[in-house]
């Protein structure tokens, strides 16, 4: 039984659009980069302290917007021209910018769950930048699910 290699061509199944093959080679220019900033954030005392300091009830939670805001300025670093989806904006606007008072403790769910959802969509996106950046050859039409969130995250899909 002879099995038969398949074969296409990837111009054939190439994204050739100018800011989608930049946005490609600028995270496999930054990949190093941005693996370090996604195993800072998946570090037990980032990710998981601070989802624990949410159940526990305790302010430290409210350091997770460093984190969700630094993982946005990189990836906007990526496409700098571009603006970021409105909706991912709107999730991270939510999430950031909020400091700690006593009266948050009367509301703690609805004051610091925006907390973790931003940064948890943040994070989302710098996984993926890191997937497909060791991943992808070139950018596919064939759009893997995370790599389409991706571009919708550049208003690119």
């Amino acid at each position: 039984m002879n099995a038969e290699k398949e074969f296409t061509l990837p111009e054939c199944n190439a994204d050739d659009r100018p800011l989608v093959k930049e946005l490609l080679a600028n995270i496999k220019k930054d990949l190093t980069g941005l693996e370090e900033l996604l195993a800072e954030c998946n570090d037990e005392w980032t990710c998981e302290d601070k989802v624990y300091r949410f159940y526990h009830g305790s302010f430290k939670v409210f350091e997770l917007q460093y984190y969700t805001s630094k993982v946005v300025e990189t990836l906007q670093r990526l496409l700098p021209t571009t603006p970021m989806s409105e909706r991912f904006l709107d999730i991270i606007r939510g999430g950031t910018g909020k400091e700690f008072s006593r009266g948050d403790n009367e509301n703690w769910s609805a004051v610091t769950r925006p907390i973790l959802e931003a940064f948890f969509h943040a994070r989302f996106f710098l996984e993926v930048a890191v997937k497909y950046g060791r991943e992808l050859e070139y950018p596919t039409l064939r759009l893997p699910s995370g790599w389409a969130a991706f571009l919708y995250l550049y208003n690119l899909r």
